[in-house]
């Protein structure tokens, strides 16, 4: 057995033919595993899918949960820094020794199945819980929902927070294909909570095949902006209109954010009897909140923006939020992304808000290159200030020349999140 965590995940990596960024969907793995491992449900499980603010949502749940007085366990991906943040225990991530330990039991329970890099880390995450002794807890789905390692595990409530186009090879070619696997989360008779005003059609028929209790935003619950707060509405079964005004903006940035605290809220309204929650602490877990490389402003001059929009939706609504910031002359944005994302929508959102374009390469064999990046960028007529081997050479370059009155923007693929943040110092 690996001594070291890094040791550890160099072996996971090494254990299935497509290595740490391979994709192969399906339960049969997982499930087997997960038996030999005697795994099983003993506290409230959340299942959280969808395909932008799942982090966000999860996190909220989390800190609400916190604050209330539970023991919580989250589980989300990818990890900016380190591993380590994949897996929380009441807020902190989970140490070395205990996370080699959990890796240790599932290499033995697996016998000769050659588990994915998250499937792997998805058992060994549940190993971690079943040792801490939780009230709840929260896990975020990798990709997709139906064939996701995630969803071997039995919810007491689900929540998919918008639908939108990525992972396409994997998930289909339409909002229609992609919302029938996110809807393999759902389970007859458990709470679904769907953040997309508009879900498709494919969502809701099967929710409605299956018995799940689908509640949907707009229809169901919702939230209304108001002046320094905002105000959280839902139409429970069988009840009259509940109204909790006076919320406190969520500490996370953006007017994405309210929509994701409203799922989150319709959950725990679902999880009522089991987790009872206090409006006081509601207010105050979102108060609290933070989650990294999530439309994070950091202090300073010029002003530095780290998002980890890595998809046209997210990309718009990065660009909506630099909106709303006060004015900055130039933004100068270091953009690095893996080259099976829809590229162009991503540029196409952006263009409006970017002044000066600085692609970068990433680590990976996914990544696209900085010649393609700044190819991709030039054919849409944005000025790209050079080719860039890594995000700190970007940044360098950025820094070296924004001035005050500008903003620094790093967003794009989590990797170039994380090599911004070891650049400037930024704890995860």
């Amino acid at each position: 057995m690996p001594s070291t965590l890094d040791a550890w995940l160099a072996q996971i990596e090494a254990l299935h033919p497509r290595g740490s960024a391979g994709i192969e969907l399906g339960l049969e793995r997982v499930a087997a595993v997960k038996a030999r491992l005697g795994q099983r449900e003993t506290c409230p499980v959340v299942l959280v899918g969808g395909t932008n603010g799942k982090g966000s949502t999860c996190a909220m749940l989390e800190r609400i949960l916190l604050v209330a007085g539970y023991r919580v366990g989250l589980y989300t991906s990818p990890h900016l820094l380190h591993y380590n943040e994949r897996i929380r225990i009441n807020g902190v991530a989970i140490d070395d020794a205990r996370l080699c330990d959990a890796f240790a039991r599932v290499e033995q329970a697996r016998d000769n199945v050659a588990l994915t890099y998250f499937e792997f880390g998805t058992l060994a995450a549940w190993e971690v819980f079943a040792a801490a002794s939780l009230d709840a807890i929260i896990l975020e789905v990798g990709l997709g929902g139906r064939l996701d390692a995630t969803n071997v595990y039995e919810p007491a409530c689900t929540i998919v927070t918008g639908i939108d186009l990525d992972h396409m090879d994997f998930l289909g070619p339409d909002r229609e294909a992609i919302g029938r696997e996110k809807a393999g989360i759902f389970r007859a008779g458990i709470p679904a909570i769907c953040g997309d005003p508009q879900p498709p059609q494919s969502l809701v028929a099967y929710a409605e095949a299956i018995g799940a209790g689908l509640r949907i935003m707009g229809r169901d619950f919702g939230y209304q902006r108001q002046e320094q707060q905002w105000l959280y509405w839902a139409h429970p079964v069988g009840a009259g209109e509940i109204r909790r005004g006076g919320l406190a903006f969520p500490a996370l940035r953006g007017e994405q954010q309210l929509a994701n605290a409203a799922c989150a809220l319709a959950a725990l309204d679902a999880l009522h009897a089991c987790l009872p929650v206090a409006m006081k602490d509601i207010r105050q877990g979102l108060i609290e909140l933070e989650l990294a490389g999530r439309f994070q402003v950091l202090p300073g001059r010029p002003a530095v923006v780290l998002d980890v929009a890595h998809n046209p939706q997210a990309a718009r609504v990065l660009a909506a939020n630099l909106g709303n910031m006060a004015f900055h002359r130039n933004t100068w944005a270091v953009f690095g992304i893996l080259e099976d994302k829809d590229i162009d929508g991503v540029i196409d959102a952006m263009k409006e808000r970017v002044t000066h374009w600085l692609p970068c390469t990433l680590q990976g064999r996914r990544a696209a290159s900085a010649d393609f990046l700044a190819a991709r960028l030039k054919a849409r007529g944005m000025q790209v200030v050079g080719e860039f081997a890594s995000p700190a050479a970007a940044l360098a370059c950025a820094q070296e020349n924004a001035g005050e009155d500008d903003r620094i923007l790093a967003f794009g693929s989590f990797l170039t999140v994380a090599a911004a943040m070891q650049t400037l110092g930024r704890p995860a």
